[in-house]
Parts: structure tokens; C-alpha cells; sequence
């Protein structure tokens, strides 16, 4: 499965910011500034109310993820599309091809932040599922993933929680036998 920058890096920054929520840590510019730069976000560089801004999106981002009906998560993607309010637009700079983007500079980093995360995740209902926006299945982990599987069928968010519950279930069925 293939996704545009704002269906990829994009999604897998709306990933990230609801993981990092999952210690319960509030975000500061610190912590930011790397999981924005590993997603290619040019402007990562926050204040600390911005991090807190930051941090509630983040909330807003969570119910997203997981088995959900296909219309609530639509309806919860629209809301965070209403709220972000971005106004698209095609650009051309770094002698890149023409493309879009989601908010206007001026408007500041969670600004952004805020309109390509919500464009991600239409992006991915859209074109690829709504069933692709997850959440690990290992019962003590719970963390959010975007499904880039050919067939769509991901239920762990990493290999490492598929094999350790492949493991767990195995250890259940030899007790159990």
C-alpha cells in the first residue's frame, strides 16, 4: 500500500502523537521536536503552550483508531477536519513537483500540525479504508497503528507484540492441555 506524504508521513505523525500520550507524560518542545522531525515537519520548533496544544490534539486524534463503525469514524475525521480548518492549496518550492499543502504558514506550527494530521486521516479512509486506522490487539498494549499491509488484515502494532502474543496464546493452550 502506498500513501502521498500527507496519507503517510502524515498519518504516521497522528500515530506517533497518540502513542506518546499512552505514558501519560505531558508534552513539552523537547519531546516534540524529534517525533515532529523523524515525520519530516519542517517547522518543529514549539513553545510550551504550543506543546500543550499539541498534546490535546492528540486526544482528539485517539478515537480515530480501532475497530470503530465506519460512519462514527467518518463523523469523528469530519469533526477534526471542521476543527483544523485548514485551507488547502498547491504549492511548488525545493524544485519539488506541485503539491498540496494543508495550512497556511502564517498560522504557525500546531496549526499545521492540527490540518495534516486530519488530512492524513481522511486521506486514509479515503483511499485506503477506514478499517486501516488500528489499534494493537495484544491485550496489555492497545497502541495505534496505520495498516500499510498489502491486504489490510494487521492487527499488532509492531512484530514484537504479534510475537509475544503468539507466545502468550501458546503458553495458554499447553496449560491449558
Amino acid at each position: 500500500m502506498q500513501f502521498t506524504h500527507y496519507g503517510g508521513e502524515a498519518a504516521l505523525l497522528a500515530v506517533d502523537l497518540v502513542n506518546a500520550t499512552a505514558d501519560g507524560a505531558p508534552f513539552t518542545p523537547e519531546t516534540l521536536e524529534p517525533l515532529l522531525a523523524a515525520r519530516g515537519t519542517t517547522r518543529r520548533s514549539l513553545t510550551a503552550g504550543e506543546a500543550a496544544e499539541v498534546e490535546a490534539w492528540s486526544h482528539r486524534l485517539a478515537p480515530c483508531f480501532g475497530p470503530r463503525d465506519p460512519e462514527a469514524r467518518r463523523e469523528d475525521v469530519n469533526g477534526l477536519l471542521t476543527e483544523a480548518a485548514s485551507k488547502p492549496y498547491i504549492t511548488v518550492h525545493d524544485g519539488h513537483a506541485p503539491h498540496l499543502h494543508y495550512a497556511d504558514p502564517a498560522l504557525g506550527p500546531v496549526a499545521h500540525i492540527r490540518a495534516v494530521t486530519a488530512a492524513a486521516l481522511a486521506h486514509v479512509i479515503c483511499f485506503a479504508g477506514h478499517t486501516r486506522l488500528g489499534r494493537c490487539a495484544r491485550a496489555r498494549c492497545g497502541l495505534a497503528f496505520v495498516d500499510t499491509s498489502r491486504n489490510g488484515r494487521r492487527a499488532y502494532c509492531s512484530v514484537r507484540c504479534a510475537n509475544n502474543d503468539a507466545v502468550a496464546r501458546h503458553r495458554r493452550r499447553d496449560a491449558s492441555s
